[in-house]
């Protein structure tokens, strides 16, 4: 009777003297039967789907696994610098823990550790920081269609290397894609506290750690970043631009050189776009 039921059949009550009396009658249900068939399809494909982004997390920390190696320098030498600078390891590591970003953390135990004002320190944190609304920008439409946890995570988790994995067209389109940039993110996330943690304990046993030139793995992140990325003219004469006056306001001393710089590649690769179409 049970399994009758379950499937979308119930019984009619017969009256006594019809000719139907002492007969068991059943109805159809289509609600219940559809009902029942679209729970089964749900189970199934949540059973085969769970496996599946499963393997999108993993492959996405796989691929971010080079770039989560490269920065091991930095890490650690931000690690070392926060001990040096007076604070105690666990203010260290709540910086890479909450900030998450590797330029502003060395920038801001700087300035905390020379009582720069408040307004300051707020300032140039956000000017080093402000090439994320440009990262912003360019994500919001294959971002806006997401749920806001989605959104909100895969902010905060939003550093130059995972943009760099945004470049693909159909980045972030589908459920699997989004559990993709989840594992690189997320896998990014845990390697730099892992090496800032590194560093905060080198810093307390071996010597100041800022002689040995580690800084340099920033330059050359940067440059593993950006190099596959030039494809087109237009981007050429952005990286020509910004590297050549870069180099000229460093020479000159000009302190906003590295800002100036980059608005002076975006202008210059846009002319060039222009002036090619």
């Amino acid at each position: 009777m049970n399994q009758i039921q379950s499937c979308g059949l119930s019984t009619i009550p017969t009256r006594s003297g019809s000719r139907y009396a002492g007969f068991r009658l059943y109805e159809w249900d289509s609600r219940k039967y559809y009902s029942k068939v679209t729970n089964l399809a749900d189970a199934y494909r949540n059973s085969h789907q769970a496996p599946r982004l499963g393997a999108a997390i993993i492959k996405g920390a796989t691929d971010m696994l080079p770039l989560s190696l490269a920065v091991l320098p930095f890490g650690v030498l931000f690690g070392s610098l926060a001990i040096q600078k007076g604070f105690t390891w666990l203010e260290g590591q709540l910086f890479s823990v909450i900030i998450f970003s590797g330029a502003v953390q060395l920038v801001t135990v700087e300035l905390v550790a020379e009582d720069t004002p408040f307004i300051a320190l707020l300032f140039m944190a956000l000017v080093v920081s402000s090439r994320h609304f440009l990262y912003g920008l360019r994500l919001r439409d294959r971002l806006s269609k997401q749920s806001v946890r989605w959104r909100i995570g895969l902010g905060f988790l939003m550093t130059d290397e995972l943009f760099a994995f945004s470049s693909h067209r159909k980045s972030y389109a589908s459920k699997y894609r989004l559990y993709y940039a989840l594992g690189a993110g997320g896998s990014f996330y845990a390697a730099w506290n892992i090496w800032t943690a590194v560093g905060i304990f080198a810093g307390v046993a071996l010597p100041d750690l800022s002689n040995l030139g580690l800084d340099f793995a920033v330059a050359a992140v940067f440059i593993a970043l950006v190099i596959p990325e030039v494809k087109t003219v237009p981007t050429l004469v952005c990286v020509l631009a910004s590297a050549t006056s870069s180099l000229l306001f460093l020479f000159y001393g000009f302190e906003l050189g590295l800002i100036a710089s980059a608005g002076i590649g975006m202008l210059c690769g846009y002319g060039m776009q222009r002036a090619r179409s």
